[in-house]
């Protein structure tokens, strides 16, 4: 899984834009799929058969797309002016590579020199409207012919490895479920599934919306990458998660209440095959599951994520060792299905 994992972040995804990402999951699944379509919006939207029929529906969503940058307009003297795709903190980009565009034109991220920064301003972080494109070219008419407004760039990120058991590389989030999701197709499993790739949740999970419409799951699991703040500088219940110490189980977020139950088996099933579990210490974010869950009349829905540090930068860190705890319980709760809601 981890070769598969490499391979998915080192490709370009921003939201809006994952047909590359799409098209090499596509090649990959289909001979073990049943049924196989993309969607008016770009979802990959995947059936296979399992051992059994349950009762109810299940669809497991993992998100294609990453966080990025578009391009809004171009100066006189060439450079670019931009916004984010997705939630990204603004101190992690100023002097960071992007591939804009069908082109992949390289630019640099950059802001006013320091040398001219007031020291009033020193303590403040760059607003965007400060910050360019470098392209290295001489004027607007040059830029133009190689970008134009409305391309959206990728950050460049190498997956490189950390010590002995960590990776580092953009796109984790959510790479690492669409990774989980492959490895399950390309087994034998216990019961029927729908897996979705979505496209578009940096941008407001819009891809997850429509697909609930589509699948019209009974229960959803959404597969993730989460952010960790284990570092020395923070204390307590802010560390939110520990890289290496297992799958996140979240019982809540920004967006989402999980089903109690739901979140109780999973739970089970960790401590019952001694995989190794946490939850999450700090109520923030959100995921693909909010729009889920309040599809239609409402799907019970549950989450499981990868502990991921430096989220939505290009050096996102992540534990091999935590990706295959994500993947063991995704493959168990398939074999839970047919007992969930028993008593309903």
């Amino acid at each position: 899984m981890l070769d598969t994992i490499k391979t998915l972040c080192a490709m370009n995804g921003v939201s809006g834009t994952e047909d590359s990402v799409r098209d090499y999951i596509r090649s990959r699944v289909a001979p073990y799929a049943s049924d196989i379509r993309t969607d008016a919006v770009g979802n990959l939207i995947v059936f296979k058969k399992g051992a059994v029929t349950p009762r109810k529906t299940l669809m497991l969503c993992a998100h294609m797309d990453e966080v990025g940058v578009i391009v809004t307009a171009v100066t006189d003297d060439g450079y670019l002016k931009f916004d984010t795709v997705g939630g990204i903190d603004r101190r992690v980009i100023i002097g960071k590579t992007v591939y804009l565009g069908d082109q992949k034109t390289a630019g640099v991220i950059g802001n006013k020199a320091y040398h001219l920064v007031k020291k009033e301003e020193r303590d403040k972080i760059t607003s965007l409207d400060e910050m360019y494109i470098d392209i290295g070219v001489k004027n607007k008419e040059e830029a133009l012919k190689r970008v134009s407004p409305g391309d959206v760039g990728a950050f460049d990120g190498a997956v490189i490895a950390l010590g002995s058991c960590l990776i580092k590389a953009k796109a984790l989030d959510d790479r690492i479920g669409c990774a989980v999701l492959i490895k399950l197709l390309e087994s034998e499993l216990p019961a029927d599934c729908t897996f979705v790739f979505t496209v578009q949740e940096e941008a407001g999970t819009r891809g997850a919306f429509g697909a609930a419409f589509s699948v019209r799951p009974d229960i959803a699991l959404i597969v993730e990458a989460t952010t960790a703040a284990d570092f020395p500088s923070v204390s307590g219940p802010k560390k939110v998660c520990a890289v290496g110490k297992g799958v996140v189980i979240p019982f809540m977020d920004g967006g989402t209440i999980y089903n109690r139950e739901l979140y109780g088996r999973l739970t089970a099933l960790a401590d019952k095959n001694g995989i190794p579990w946490q939850t999450k210490s700090y109520i923030s974010g959100g995921t693909d599951a909010g729009a889920v869950q309040r599809s239609r009349a409402g799907v019970m829905t549950a989450g499981i994520a990868a502990p991921i540090r430096n989220l939505h930068s290009p050096s996102c860190v992540g534990s091999v060792s935590d990706f295959e705890a994500v993947y063991k319980l995704a493959e168990l709760f398939l074999g839970e299905i047919n007992h969930i809601g028993e008593e309903n």
